[in-house]
């Protein structure tokens, strides 16, 4: 029987084979570096988490295939989050609606109790299926918002099932925010190191109301992503 890792590590081959002039294969100082977006909004450095290794490969490899250069954030809701990695955006007429591209495979989710939906982590988009497995390609950087301590006693409530908090959590959404009631419903592998004034200015553009709904108005491009070095750890 083929295993899931098995079965991701050959869909990114064959993924990286559609970049057949680039090459994904991933060598040791890779995991040391951190990505770069240059966006038209301007930069964003992510670093990514060792603990999450399947996502964190995964996307280091479409990195260094060029699979990122030139797609949009397709979906921006401020307040809430900003999300990219849709290969369909790179060619999208205006008033398309976004968000169902992408590679074959899925991620097996990765959660981790150190890695939660603060402002400024990145994590990846999924479909609906039971095990909450990523989406290939897609990821979103988290916006959120700053929570009262009566705020996320009704979320515990109310939408995480009465599911506690964890204190150090709740500290982190009450002093730089998040969205707590998406943890351990979608896998975060990684934060933003620099330019989560970006993150901010994206958030703020004027998104679609129609059928591509959240879409900006006006498209905002990942120019290119690319692989740089760090300079300071995230575990």
């Amino acid at each position: 029987m083929i295993s899931k890792f098995s079965l991701l590590l050959l869909s990114c081959v064959i993924t990286g084979s559609v970049f057949a002039q680039k090459d994904s294969t991933l060598k040791k100082k890779d995991y040391k570096k951190n990505v770069l977006l240059q966006t038209t909004m301007g930069d964003i450095i992510i670093q990514l988490s060792d603990s999450t290794p399947l996502h964190r490969d995964n996307f280091l490899k479409l990195v260094k295939v060029g699979y990122y250069d030139s797609t949009l954030f397709h979906r921006v809701i401020s307040g809430f989050m900003i999300q990219g990695g849709d290969p369909n955006s790179k060619t999208a007429a205006a008033g398309v609606p976004l968000g169902n591209g992408g590679p074959s495979y899925q991620v097996p989710a990765e959660f981790r109790a150190s890695l939660f939906h603060k402002k400024g982590v990145i994590a990846a988009a999924r479909d609906n299926n039971p095990a909450k497995a990523s989406s290939g390609s897609q990821f979103y950087l988290v916006q959120g918002k700053v929570y009262t301590d009566a705020g996320l006693d009704s979320l515990e409530n109310m939408r995480m099932q009465g599911k506690k908090i964890p204190a150090a959590h709740r500290e982190a959404y009450k002093t730089v925010g998040g969205t707590p009631f998406l943890d351990n419903n979608y896998t975060v592998y990684g934060e933003v190191v620099k330019g989560l004034d970006v993150v901010d200015k994206i958030a703020a553009v004027q998104t679609s109301k129609g059928n591509d709904r959240d879409r900006p108005l006006t498209d905002v491009k990942i120019i290119k992503a690319t692989l740089i070095k760090r300079k300071k750890t995230f575990k």
